[in-house]
């Protein structure tokens, strides 16, 4: 009797142990942030639809936690815009972009991802994304100071981009200039 018992508390013993180290690594790994995906020829914007690859300018990705569901994004611009949406302000998701600094700004290198909270933003300068306006985003203010300098525009931080920033209008000779047909010039 007495050596069942030392055999059921050996293996209470094993299997309480088990179970802590078990929810220990949950923990951990609901911790640990995912790492960046790579752009693939093919990806498609989030937001717009057009494919990623061969446009200008940094890009953004998003990443959601329980999931990890990756959305990519065809410029920082669209990045902002999904993600001010009422209905992702507030979400912990993972975002990266590009630091700027570090890379081409015709052809981004994904080696340069960084953490797209920690990073800096360049808004209304003359340098263009891919559908015009970007925001240029740099892993360093004194990087995005030194871009702002030559390109214009203000430097800002994650938290304080708005909707307002990434409203500018599109370029001329877009569907803006279709308000001004006569309806004579829409019937031929």
């Amino acid at each position: 009797m007495y050596c069942t018992n030392q055999y059921l508390r050996l293996g209470f013993l094993i299997l309480t142990t088990f179970l802590f180290a078990a929810c220990g690594n949950n923990g951990e790994q609901a911790d640990a942030k995912p790492q960046p995906v790579h752009f693939a020829s093919g990806d498609e914007c989030h937001v717009c639809g057009m494919v990623i690859e061969g446009f200008p300018g940094p890009k953004g990705e998003a990443i959601t936690g329980k999931d990890q569901r990756v959305r990519k994004f065809c410029s920082t611009r669209d990045m902002f815009a999904w993600m001010l949406q009422p209905e992702n302000v507030n979400r912990a998701h993972t975002l990266y972009v590009h630091d700027m600094a570090q890379t081409d700004w015709q052809s981004p290198d994904d080696a340069a991802l960084i953490n797209a909270r920690e990073a800096f933003y360049v808004v209304d300068s003359e340098r263009d994304g891919a559908m015009g306006p970007t925001l240029a985003s740099f892993a360093e203010q004194a990087a995005a100071e030194v871009f702002r300098k030559k390109y214009g525009g203000q430097v800002l931080s994650y938290g304080e981009v708005t909707l307002e920033h990434i409203n500018t209008e599109m370029p001329k000779g877009d569907m803006h200039d279709m308000g001004d047909m006569d309806a004579s010039a829409m019937e031929q």
